[in-house]
């Protein structure tokens, strides 16, 4: 291991944002671009159909890293405040495609926006609990950008190590030590994932976080945070009392604010989604298989009508 573990983990997170991925990918990147111009200094593609290298009928999860919100959005003040307000913005883009249609959902964040949510001082693990993850960093301004953000995504699996092994004192390995952390970060937001889907994150790469939490637990003992190491998969890691304490009471006084956040956040996109309504009746057929039937009406004035049937599925703890 490095002398720096961070250098090493923020390395190793570079190499990983280099990897290949399929042409649709490039193209919805290019289609980001298009729509803010110069500003965007790079586009993270995460999530499903990153894991799985395979686009076809899913929709690719993007976020766009941009130098400001003033320079994304030009003559529209109103985006670029309700996303320096409360960031991200969402937006989703159906593209034409050598003759098929490709679905995105793309997130815009500030880089210095981007930066803080890595960071055990954000309040929502929106951001570290994705970053942590492996992503593909396309169309990058230059080396330095593509630097910064290995960094930060350094940063938020430090941050993730950090929260779960206050919060999970009892884990023993770094399976379960991931498998807390998806587990725990997902109660922030309304998410339908099932077990087998949550325990399918660490599950398809175990080795890349086996040794990402490796890292990660040195950086926090080179910096204080925690005694011990990860041997292997073995987690022989101490962590004082008081340090634990705090941040067990930081958890419990910001989930509610975190969960009440991502309820406006929600609320939000419905200005910048577009069809948010049928485009969460769809995920959630995907991905517990229940089928939500909903009016014309509804698909009209979802901001009037929609939210009836949202707040059934929360009643049902179909979303949670």
């Amino acid at each position: 291991m490095s002398s720096d573990p961070r250098v090493e983990l923020a390395a190793s997170m570079a190499e990983e944002h280099r990897a290949e991925v399929p042409r649709e990918a490039l193209a919805l990147a290019d289609e980001i671009r298009r729509r803010h111009g110069d500003a965007v200094a790079g586009v993270f593609f995460y999530g499903s159909c990153l894991r799985r290298a395979y686009v076809d009928g899913g929709v690719l999860d993007f976020y766009a890293v941009v130098d400001s919100y003033k320079a994304a959005y030009g003559s529209r003040r109103l985006l670029a405040l309700s996303n320096a307000l409360l960031p991200p913005n969402v937006y989703y883009v159906e593209l034409p495609f050598e003759g098929a249609t490709l679905r995105m959902k793309y997130n815009i964040l500030s880089q210095a926006d981007f930066s803080a949510a890595c960071r055990p001082e954000c309040s929502h693990p929106i951001v570290w609990a994705r970053f942590c993850q492996p992503a593909a960093l396309l169309r990058p301004r230059d080396a330095a950008t593509s630097a910064r953000l290995a960094s930060d995504a350094a940063e938020a699996a430090a941050t993730i190590v950090s929260r779960m092994l206050a919060l999970h004192p009892q884990v023993q390995t770094t399976e379960e030590l991931w498998q807390a952390a998806f587990a725990t970060t997902y109660t922030t937001e309304l998410r339908v994932e099932s077990p087998e889907t949550i325990a399918s994150v660490y599950g398809a790469v175990p080795e890349r976080y086996d040794k990402v939490a490796q890292l990660a637990v040195a950086i926090l003992a080179k910096r204080g945070v925690v005694q011990g190491r990860v041997d292997g998969t073995q987690l022989q890691v101490r962590m004082a009392d008081a340090t634990r304490k705090a941040v067990v009471r930081s958890w419990k006084r910001k989930l509610p604010f975190a969960k009440g956040i991502y309820v406006v956040r929600l609320i939000k996109s419905a200005f910048t989604f577009g069809e948010w309504l049928p485009y969460a009746l769809w995920k959630l057929n995907r991905h517990s298989g229940v089928t939500i039937e909903v009016t014309p009406r509804q698909r009209r004035h979802p901001l009037i009508w929609g939210w009836p049937v949202i707040f059934r599925l929360i009643r049902g703890q179909i979303l949670r």
